[in-house]
């Protein structure tokens, strides 16, 4: 007897169509077998009975494609980028390819399948290419020349020009790459005096908000930020993924340690009086939930997801339009220093830079605090080096030392 299915796997039609969820979305998912081949896609409904129809309809689609000697493929980045690499064997064999094709095959096949694989192509926008320069600084070991990141751009061009020859993209959303190859780009954050205003700002702004639903939102979404700002973590699935069971309060309140999921693999946070405060917060709204035991009963007993609203709405798909309404409205949407505007994962930086530059957090400690590595770091806060180091060169300890009298 096989394995029994999970109460949110479904057949649809017995080895050819399988309706799902995954543990960490709540969008169902789809397989389906065409040409003895599984596809996975994604149907983008929340409602049972409307994934059904989505399911039926892209295999239905495969199908036609499959009789129209069309290849089948999903909007997976790793079928474009196989058909891609394939264009250009063709072209090499026909006489009117490149030799840099070469070069592009191997960066497909090294970098952009490893990192972009499994996404849709429509979801490679300027913060996946923001997160892909990050795994491969890290693969690397050293910053990338302005030549290799050149080669890196056009291999990924030549992918995306399939998309779109295909239809998956257009030249309106496809996004644009540049190879600026050089070490410290500065990235949209807020500066001290900034933040306070943040803080301040988010006083009395949920209840204004003109639903129920809305408050609660607005609710969440302060608490959202506030941890953010206080532990450096990747917006999305970081914070979003956690449930109950994944955190642990300190004996005295004081912080909490997060077991946190990303990009980066499985890793432990630490968040301090703030991050406690908003899950605090979140415990009252959610669960009424008031005293310290009734929270650490709730971190023993519940596997629900911490950051949702009191009638467990995960919220994350409007978030970023909301919050970027909410800085335009308190004047704080465009980062003054690089003229760009400011997003959740400018509170990851904020926390990086005032780490550096206030709080002096030596850089490995940070690096594995926010799961990257030290070389990204040195990479993007380059600029604040000299101020880190700076009690470290007062030489302090030294000079007393040079001055004591025998």
């Amino acid at each position: 007897m096989g394995k029994p299915l999970a109460e949110t796997t479904h057949v649809l039609m017995n080895r050819e169509l399988v309706l799902y969820k995954s543990p960490r979305s709540e969008v169902w998912q789809c397989r389906y077998k065409v040409d003895h081949k599984w596809l996975r896609a994604s149907t983008r409904e929340y409602k049972f009975d409307l994934a059904c129809a989505k399911a039926k309809e892209l295999l239905i689609e495969a199908e036609i494609r499959k009789r129209s000697n069309i290849p089948v493929v999903t909007r997976r980045f790793k079928d474009i980028a196989i058909l891609a690499v394939d264009r250009m064997q063709q072209e090499k064999r026909a006489g009117t390819g490149k030799v840099i094709y070469t070069d592009y095959m191997i960066v497909i096949e090294k970098y952009l399948i490893p990192f972009f694989g499994s996404r849709m192509i429509t979801n490679i926008n300027y913060q996946a290419i923001d997160e892909f320069d990050e795994w491969r600084l890290a693969n690397m070991k050293k910053p990338p020349t302005q030549s290799t990141l050149m080669t890196h751009n056009a291999a990924l061009n030549r992918v995306l020009d399939e998309a779109v020859m295909r239809g998956y993209l257009n030249d309106v959303t496809r996004p644009k790459l540049e190879a600026k190859g050089k070490s410290g780009d500065r990235r949209p954050a807020f500066d001290l005096e900034e933040v306070k205003r943040l803080i301040r700002a988010f006083v009395g702004w949920p209840e204004r908000g003109k639903t129920a639903h809305l408050i609660d939102c607005r609710f969440l979404l302060r608490d959202y930020v506030f941890c953010l700002l206080d532990t450096g973590a990747r917006p999305g699935i970081e914070l979003f993924g956690i449930k109950w069971r994944q955190i642990e309060f300190a004996v005295d309140f004081t912080s909490v340690v997060l077991r946190v999921s990303g990009k980066t693999g499985a890793r432990q946070i630490l968040g301090m009086e703030r991050t406690v405060n908003s899950i605090r917060a979140i415990a009252l709204r959610n669960y009424t939930v008031n005293t310290n035991d009734a929270l650490i009963n709730l971190t023993k007993t519940s596997n629900d997801f911490i950051f949702r609203t009191p009638d467990k709405t995960n919220p994350i798909g409007s978030f970023q339009r909301t919050f970027s309404i909410f800085l335009k409205e308190n004047d704080l949407l465009v980062d003054p220093k690089t003229e760009q505007n400011r997003v959740f994962y400018s509170l990851r930086h904020t926390y990086a830079t005032l780490a550096l530059t206030n709080d002096n957090v030596p850089i490995h400690t940070l690096a594995r605090q926010m799961g990257t590595s030290v070389l990204m770091i040195e990479k993007h806060y380059s600029h604040l080096s000299v101020i880190q180091a700076i009690d470290q060169l007062r030489g302090t300890k030294t000079k007393g030392l040079l001055d004591q009298q025998d």
